[in-house]
């Protein structure tokens, strides 16, 4: 009996496999989102609002992490699914085993760059003086765990497309808790501030990326040798494109952020809120964005191996129906996730300290405006995520960037010339809805192709 016939993935009822993959990478999308989200918590109880203002002019190097992760291990769980969907297990094992590679040694670099032009990188990121000396020592310290966290973040996606979703939750799941563990004892009990935080989130990284290793040695599917994680062009070059979407799509975050912090500087300056209460505001609002904006990326993680596996077998009714069910599911949890950004944008707030009433007022403002259109953001992701598993990586990568880069950052530069700090709160509403009619028409477009073949 061949491949085909016996892998669950060309067989099984989808929603039963969507179920199987999508549940254990949500959470682990969740988890590793919640990562920042507890020190935030943690920090914002002991330090206060500079603290919470440190994390987030930090948040663009973990953007950059997950940017890496993202490229090394999607392409590559894309790249093995579509060759064990055509029967070429020993192809499959290079692509597994050079994206292995490939996630640690790009760790390794990130962690030595972000040593070296750590002061000159908090300033761009948008660290005013009072923040600058909070920030300096937590990202000092996370910077350690990077190799850890891309690992971690990218080597998952491999054990998953290994079949084994729930240990690939497992070991984002393991890490997170030690963190949330470790964050008050440390921050509380050995009064350590911020550099608790910072080393709480580091021991769980190291944690997590340990036991990715364990599993990446017995591989299920395929034998891993020395010889397939040597590095080699070829499927390196393959990785990166089918990577490109996922990795472009963070990196525009990561710019959107920096644009932003600097932005909300500069003209919060202007405005009656001053410059600190809208980077502590902004920091917070889109970290607890990333919570709810993690399900949907969760969802296009396990559809990824489905997709791949069938499309690689032609089996194209079980791409669309995957691929429908998944936007559907990640429709209703934007909408869900609307719902409580426009009704309880006080209540989340407040769960990260107590400040003045004009950060309150600031945060209602920015929460009910910014993520005005969140009940549609659903739809990008899937739909990038989509074309980057049937081996498309042009049309993945232009609408990863739609959002963030095409629409999301020119406005966020020209409506406050004109709007003040609320243009850049205007900004994101605006470019979700025109980056959500590109994904219908592509997915459309693409849908009705399959008729032809």
């Amino acid at each position: 009996m061949n491949e085909q016939k016996t892998n669950p993935l060309g067989t099984e009822k989808i929603s039963s496999l969507l179920l199987r993959f999508a549940i254990p990478s949500i959470i682990a999308m969740v988890v590793s989102a919640l990562y920042n989200m507890v020190d935030q918590f943690f920090i914002g109880r002991s330090v206060g609002m500079l603290g919470n203002a440190a994390t987030n002019v930090a948040f663009p190097l973990v953007i950059t992490c997950t940017a890496i992760a993202l490229m090394c291990g999607i392409g590559g769980a894309a790249n093995f699914n579509l060759c064990m969907g055509q029967q070429e297990k020993e192809e499959a094992a290079s692509f597994a085993g050079n994206a292995i590679t490939m996630l640690f040694s790009l760790g390794v670099i990130l962690c030595i760059i972000t040593r070296l032009f750590l002061k000159p990188m908090m300033i761009l990121f948008g660290a005013t003086s009072s923040v600058l000396y909070y920030s300096l020592i937590y990202t000092g310290i996370t910077s350690l765990g990077f190799p850890f966290l891309i690992l971690t973040t990218g080597g998952t996606n491999l054990v998953r497309a290994d079949g084994s979703p729930k240990f690939s939750m497992t070991c984002t799941l393991t890490g997170a808790i030690i963190n949330t563990i470790l964050d008050p004892t440390l921050i509380f009990g050995f009064h350590m501030g911020i550099a608790g935080a910072a080393w709480a989130t580091v021991i769980g990284q190291v944690v997590s990326g340990i036991m990715v290793i364990l599993y990446l040695r017995k591989f299920k599917t395929v034998k891993l040798t020395k010889e397939k994680l040597r590095p080699h062009p070829h499927y390196i070059g393959r990785i990166v494109s089918l990577g490109m979407a996922p990795f472009f799509n963070q990196v525009s975050m990561m710019v959107v952020q920096i644009v932003m912090n600097n932005v909300l500087i500069r003209y919060g300056a202007k405005s009656s809120y001053g410059s600190d209460i809208p980077l502590a505001c902004a920091g917070i609002i889109t970290k607890i964005n990333m919570i709810f904006f993690a399900i949907n990326i969760g969802i296009s993680q396990g559809l990824q191996p489905i997709i791949s596996y069938n499309y690689g077998a032609r089996k194209l009714d079980r791409v669309r129906e995957a691929y429908l069910k998944a936007a559907i599911s990640a429709t209703i949890i934007s909408t869900v996730s609307f719902i409580c950004f426009q009704l309880f944008p006080r209540q989340i707030i407040g769960i990260f300290g107590s400040e003045s009433e004009a950060y309150f007022r600031f945060a209602e403002k920015f929460f009910r405006i910014f993520l005005f259109c969140t009940f549609i953001n659903g739809l990008q992701p899937i739909t990038a995520n989509f074309f980057t598993a049937i081996g498309k990586a042009n049309r993945g990568i232009f609408l990863s960037l739609t959002r963030q880069v095409i629409f999301l950052l020119p406005l966020m530069i020209i409506l406050p010339i004109f709007f003040g700090i609320e243009g850049v709160m205007f900004s994101a509403p605006i470019a979700d809805g025109f980056a959500a009619v590109c994904a219908i028409t592509f997915a459309v477009k693409e849908l009705k192709s399959f008729q032809k073949l």
